[in-house]
């Protein structure tokens, strides 16, 4: 039997050489369009690679998952981020936590990641072929010893068994798909950060705030919340808060054209109450100090003297004379501040997209196509995404894996 694995990303790989271990009798032979395969690889995580996320409870797992949640609860009790550190482990690359959860090759260098991968696929016979760009797919006919017949650029032609669909948010991809009967669900930017151009952020880029709570507010009804760090760029903000919201709330943002209302708390969780209580109980501490360089709140002190004189404050006031009115102004500066988004940037290199084949037509138990029997899919393809730290790869790693096992067998109904 042969099988063929279009795609040679995380989730191509990965299903290669489960397909190969599983039923090393098989010809198992990976497509790439490009000259280099495991792109996404090279580039995630800055060059790092952020392999997977140390989160091992499925439950608490597919909460990072703003499409595929429900879908994704059973392929992670088959396999998850514990398994993929197994895997990386037997091959000898042990993986580090960092204070977030993200997790590491210990060379922190993704390289590390990719010549594992291309050492266990040679290993184990997988059969790479670059710069075979794929044109079409079609059921061979009846009097053909193969279900499929895979078209190449170049007029050639390969047939197989099996075939996954491995190609990432690659628009080729999602035409394949739907040559096949799949439903594509459009595509729209996922993980991205927010332009914002208002003069209370401006020149301060760098600055960053441990724990702020955000609100977004669009055209949709409920707005979208997150609680996270938050960082001042020069277009406006970023940080894991702003991304998460970036992927949860992706197609209300694109219907709205990334025209929308950030509400922002950057004491975390305290009401406005709690902010003006000890900006009252400050005053009378430190009456004789300058408000703009005293603050009673652990900011960053270039912002405090922004929401400062964006209350009314004069470089020399002192907190003596520091009228109630303004303290209501700081109070809610600091808990319910309201940024008008203009439109979004892209964060790093690191791309991702809300969309793709439809879930509702793929068996999660297996990753077989429910509308074309013997055909498979995993990774960017399939409508799911999750936020920033890992989770986009350990959907890829885990899809792949599970499409891997299954595509050796011979039962397709």
């Amino acid at each position: 039997m042969r099988i063929v694995v279009i795609g040679a990303g995380a989730a191509g790989f990965f299903a290669a050489i489960r397909a190969a271990e599983v039923g090393p009798e098989h010809t198992v032979t990976i497509l790439e369009a490009t000259r280099e395969p495991l792109s996404k690889v090279r580039i995630s995580g800055g060059g790092r690679c952020n392999v997977t996320h140390h989160c091992f409870d499925p439950a608490e797992l597919i909460g990072n998952y703003p499409r595929g949640q429900k879908e994704l609860r059973g392929p992670f009790a088959t396999f998850q981020p514990s398994d993929t550190v197994a895997f990386f482990e037997r091959q000898g690359i042990r993986l580090k936590t960092e204070a977030d959860g993200r997790m590491f090759p210990i060379t922190d260098s993704s390289e590390t990641i990719i010549d594992c991968l291309l050492s266990v696929a040679r290993a184990r016979g997988v059969d790479l072929q670059l710069e075979k760009r794929v044109t079409a797919i079609s059921r061979a006919g009846a009097s053909e010893s193969h279900s499929f017949a895979i078209g190449l650029a170049r007029g050639d032609s390969i047939f197989a068994d099996r075939v996954m669909l491995a190609t990432g948010s690659s628009r080729q991809g999602y035409r394949l798909a739907e040559s096949l009967g799949h439903s594509i669900v459009p595509c729209v930017p996922s993980l991205f950060t927010f332009k914002i151009q208002d003069e209370r952020l401006r020149d301060l880029a760098g600055i960053s705030f441990d724990t702020v709570e955000l609100r977004l507010e669009t055209e949709s009804k409920p707005d979208y919340r997150a609680v996270g760090p938050l960082l001042i760029t020069h277009w406006g903000v970023s940080g894991p808060a702003v991304l998460k919201l970036s992927a949860f709330a992706a197609r209300p943002l694109h219907d709205c054209r990334y025209h929308a209302t950030l509400h922002v708390n950057f004491l975390g969780s305290e009401s406005i109450e709690t902010a003006y209580d000890a900006l009252v109980n400050h005053k009378q501490r430190y009456a004789r100090r300058q408000i703009r360089t005293s603050s009673p709140h652990a900011l960053p002190k270039r912002y405090w003297a922004r929401i400062a004189a964006k209350s009314g404050v004069s470089e020399t006031n002192i907190w003596a004379n520091c009228a109630k009115s303004v303290m209501q102004r700081m109070a809610q500066e600091l808990t319910e501040a309201s940024f008008a988004i203009s439109g979004k940037g892209i964060f790093k290199e690191e791309f991702v997209t809300a969309g793709g084949i439809a879930l509702t037509e793929i068996d999660f138990r297996t990753m077989q196509s429910r509308v074309c029997p013997g055909l498979y899919a995993g990774g960017e393809i399939l409508d799911i995404d999750g936020v920033t730290g890992g989770f986009n790869f350990q959907s890829a790693w885990t899809t792949g894996w599970i499409a891997g096992s299954h595509m050796v067998r011979f039962d397709t109904t």
